[in-house]
């Protein structure tokens, strides 16, 4: 195997290895590719810039394509290596010279991009020495319409509370996770009532994700039985529960308040009172009776109250 520049000669290679790469790693859904200025742009790259192929036997098995940007940093826009060819040693032979290149012109730092479903790639990148300084993030308008707009209506609350009378326990494990999320102005662990401990979370209680992260945390690592219950966007009571680290029920007082949802996810919403009460000893009569489901707010309690009454039925404690 070896490497070296490419030339004018080899565009259509380059553009064979490009195509190859574009069908198998497609850009996101998003993204219009216009091919004929892809294939322009890679016409200048080798004009004026990092163009290299790797050959096994005459045989074209990888491409990279960089430039400088700017006086000091190097940017590699692609690496590509043949299925065949893989695990051979071809895209490191490939970085090397490009980098080397790249130094040469001047750069002090090389940055590519990857996409975030591309694993396998992000392992080699991270091995070779790349880190994560820039998340580009991306959702569909329609969405962002709709969870904004339910985001302006009220914010969310919640805590978590771990079946145990072991207080000293979870203040470790909190102690130890919850850096991990973030920047937290205030977390509590509270004294058991009922035979739960009550954990609130400043950060956590206004983002529900991280609300179950913690929940599922604390189960994890204690082997035990932990729910999340709050109220989320000051609308829709959820609470989640987790045993052994694993979902055991999850309910949603509106489950499509975000969104549309297949029909088994929206019954997936529905309170499980058979579950819940051998988990954690509540009556489950009474919890199908107060973890009801609706299509809009109107048509249930106000998120207080029904937070309250989830709370009482669980055996949870005073209300927050």
């Amino acid at each position: 195997m070896n490497v070296r520049p490419a030339t004018s000669d080899d565009l259509p290679r380059l553009k064979e290895l490009w195509l190859a790469f574009e069908a198998e790693i497609p850009p996101p859904s998003y993204v219009d590719v216009d091919h004929d200025k892809e294939l322009r742009e890679i016409e200048e790259i080798v004009r004026d810039h990092v163009a290299l192929l790797a050959f096994h036997e005459d045989e074209p098995v990888g491409l990279l394509l960089a430039r400088m940007k700017g006086g000091r940093l190097g940017y590699v826009s692609d690496l590509y290596v043949t299925r065949e060819a893989r695990r051979e040693g071809v895209a490191a032979a490939l970085m090397r010279e490009a980098v080397s290149r790249l130094g040469q012109a001047g750069a002090d730092v090389v940055q590519l991009e990857v996409q975030a479903s591309n694993e396998a790639a992000r392992a080699v990148y991270e091995r070779w020495g790349f880190r994560t300084t820039l998340v580009t993030m991306a959702a569909e308008q329609e969405e962002l319409e709709v969870k904004l707009a339910h985001a302006a209506q009220g914010p969310s609350s919640g805590s978590v509370y771990v079946q145990t009378d072991d207080v000293a326990s979870i203040e470790r494990a909190v102690t130890q996770f919850v850096p991990r999320l973030g920047r937290s102005e205030h977390t509590e662990v509270h004294p058991p009532v009922n035979g739960w401990v009550r954990v609130e979370d400043e950060l956590c209680s206004r983002e529900p994700a991280l609300l179950r992260r913690l929940a599922q945390e604390l189960s994890y690592r204690t082997a035990g039985v932990v729910l999340s219950l709050g109220i989320e966007a000051g609308v829709v009571v959820r609470y989640v529960l987790f045993e052994r680290g694993t979902l055991a029920d999850e309910y949603a007082s509106i489950p499509e308040y975000f969104g549309p949802l297949p029909p088994g996810d929206v019954v997936a919403l529905a309170a499980n009172p058979t579950v819940v009460g051998l988990l954690t000893g509540a009556e489950p009569a009474r919890l199908r009776a107060v973890a009801r489901t609706a299509s809009s707010s109107r048509e249930l309690p106000s998120p207080e109250e029904l937070e309250a009454q989830i709370i009482d039925v669980l055996g949870l404690g005073s209300e927050r």
